[in-house]
């Protein structure tokens, strides 16, 4: 299919401007999504608070998802019925005997400090969804892998004051009404090369878990979120490059702006003998200036 140009001006540490005028050129971009379904149950997946949307703070939540000392998770079935659903749906195969297990990390919205997912045995796994790109960008039919598809329950909000973004914020408010709301998490594999594939591929998954009524899939409200790995490589080469992930897109076509900018990034600081700068990190994305942000760089006071 035919291919735009991209072109990119990225500034590095050092305040040297790159540039990517003819696209990929002789790279080719490597990208993998992981996206978190939250599923339109009435109640969460281990407790029978209400997973209700704009609800005020604090206010669905009880012993069991706030993480309290002597509370055991009871398992909503209805959570098993719609994962079992969009596994069929994304052709994989269902496992008959399945777990859950701990995923301890500290975060200041997990109130028990692991979550509850599922790690060696996903309710769905080696599936494939069939996606056909739009004709005005050359069309043509494509598949993409999946990998696995999983049960787990969403972390709480936080909410971050005294400032326009995290960068700068004074305070963190801690809202729970989110923690234990269930989600599935669907990770492809690296099969997409272009930020236009990328988005394609997202805006099916929404189109499919609409249709089966297992979510409403706004990504304004966050029911779905697509976290997107990045990586580059020569044409021709099997091994795959220094991976990035990006977050915080809120639409598909920011999806596809913020690959297609990363793409570019990784590129030119290849092209500039600059490869030891595209290391393993978190970048979120900014809308509004239309740049990434790393992760690290973020502090609260």
């Amino acid at each position: 299919g035919r291919q735009q140009k991209s072109l990119a001006h990225v500034t590095t540490k050092g305040n040297l401007s790159l540039q990517a005028e003819d696209g990929q050129g002789e790279y080719e971009a490597v990208i993998g999504i992981e996206t978190h379904v939250q599923l339109a149950t009435l109640t969460k997946a281990f407790c029978s608070c209400p997973c209700q949307y704009g609800a005020g703070p604090n206010s669905n939540v009880c012993p069991v998802c706030m993480g309290l000392p002597g509370c055991l998770p009871v398992l909503n079935t209805k959570v098993v019925e719609n994962a079992v659903k969009v596994g069929l749906a994304l052709n994989s195969e269902i496992a008959l005997r399945s777990k859950f297990d701990r995923k301890q990390y500290f975060y200041p919205d997990l109130p028990k400090g692991y979550q509850i997912s599922q790690y060696d045995i996903p309710i769905a796994k080696n599936g494939f969804i069939d996606i056909d790109l739009p004709v005005e960008f050359g069309g043509g039919h494509h598949q993409f892998g999946i990998t696995r598809v999983h049960i787990e329950e969403d972390a709480g909000k936080l909410i971050h004051a005294g400032a326009d973004h995290l960068s700068g914020s004074l305070y963190s408010q801690v809202d729970l009404n989110r923690a234990g709301v269930p989600l599935l998490e669907i990770v492809s594999q690296p099969d997409m090369r272009s930020g236009l594939e990328a988005a394609e591929y997202a805006a099916e998954l929404q189109r499919l878990v609409r249709y089966l009524g297992v979510s409403n899939g706004n990504m304004q409200e966050g029911s779905l979120r697509c976290d997107v790995n990045v990586s580059i490589r020569p044409k021709g080469e099997e091994k795959f490059g220094t991976k990035v992930e990006i977050k915080n897109m809120n639409s598909f076509s920011a999806m596809q702006r913020a690959i297609d900018f990363e793409i570019s990034r990784q590129v030119a600081l290849l092209r500039n003998g600059q490869g030891e700068k595209v290391v393993q990190e978190t970048r979120l994305w900014e809308e509004g200036s239309q740049v990434h942000t790393n992760v690290s760089l973020f502090s609260i006071k």
